[in-house]
């Protein structure tokens, strides 16, 4: 059978498992033939389905996600490595890096970032990317995933500018020795606890980078009391939010003291806020 051929088949099989069955099946094809998916688009008619791409398929059949048989998954313009013990990254989360964008373009760069449960390191490597002159700090309560993130930095370049400590923000004093910083990215868990998920989600990825309570806000009554204590002078922290979390959030931040700002993904959802404290006076 050629690629072309076990494309069409392999699409109408992944119909039942998946909201994008034809792109999963090209970039499951394009892995198995160790080509990016535009040089599989322009060969596929020449091509050969190679025989591991059977057990490629089966694995996604049975809904686990296309990211993590391929061992990656592509964020900003950065290529992550990623396993089960890290969420993916989803093009939603850019949405935090097009905020710290808009916020510093009439300032002066951060010279130092935090990312509050790094997972994979998508957001402070992306962020790092871009401003150029920064160094970063990343913390995660799992091992496993802080390896993932420190192989990431090394293979991309930012190994000599980034951190990776274990910490959990559950714990006492976990920030007392980090200091300050002009830029705070943070992607919490924020799932209601009995909120349906699709099976690649909920099977798959790690409960602890998902849920959070019956509400799906007690990460952030966990970190927004302790964020200003975070934040150099004139600093921003940029949370990742829930679909219509956003007024419950704005409330916790404006309780203590923050200014607020949303920020749309490309869906048109509020997907992110930013928190800063008024200048007084």
């Amino acid at each position: 059978m050629t690629v072309s051929q076990q494309l069409v088949a392999a699409t109408r099989a992944l119909e039942a498992v998946s909201d994008t069955p034809r792109l999963d099946a090209e970039l499951l094809m394009a892995h198995a033939l160790g080509l990016n998916r535009n040089e599989l688009l322009l060969r596929a008619r020449d091509l050969a389905t190679p025989p591991v791409f059977d057990a490629l398929l089966q694995r996604r059949l049975a809904h686990e996600p296309v990211a993590y048989i391929r061992g990656y998954q592509e964020f900003w313009d950065l290529t992550l490595a990623v396993t089960p013990a890290t969420l993916i990254p989803r093009g939603d989360s850019e949405t935090l890096i097009e905020a710290s964008i808009g916020h510093f373009r009439d300032r002066k760069p951060p010279a130092c970032i935090l990312d509050l449960g790094t997972g994979s390191g998508a957001l402070l490597l992306a962020a790092l990317s871009v401003f150029s002159e920064a160094e970063g700090t990343a913390i995660d309560a799992s091992l496993d995933a802080l390896a993932v993130a420190q192989a990431n930095a090394e293979r991309l370049g930012f190994g000599n500018r980034a951190r990776f400590l274990r910490r959990s923000w559950r714990d006492a004093g976990w920030a007392d020795d980090l200091g300050r910083f002009d830029l705070i990215l943070c992607n919490p868990p924020y799932v209601e606890t009995d909120a349906e998920l699709a099976r690649q989600v909920r099977d798959h990825e790690p409960a602890s980078a998902l849920f959070a309570g019956q509400d799906g806000l007690d990460e952030y009554k966990l970190l927004i009391p302790q964020t200003a204590a975070l934040l150099a002078p004139g600093g921003v922290a940029t949370f990742e939010i829930g679909l219509s979390q956003d007024e419950a959030v704005t409330h916790l931040a404006k309780e203590q003291g923050f200014a607020v700002s949303a920020h749309r993904d490309l869906a048109g959802i509020i997907r992110a806020l930013s928190l800063s404290k008024p200048v007084s006076g």
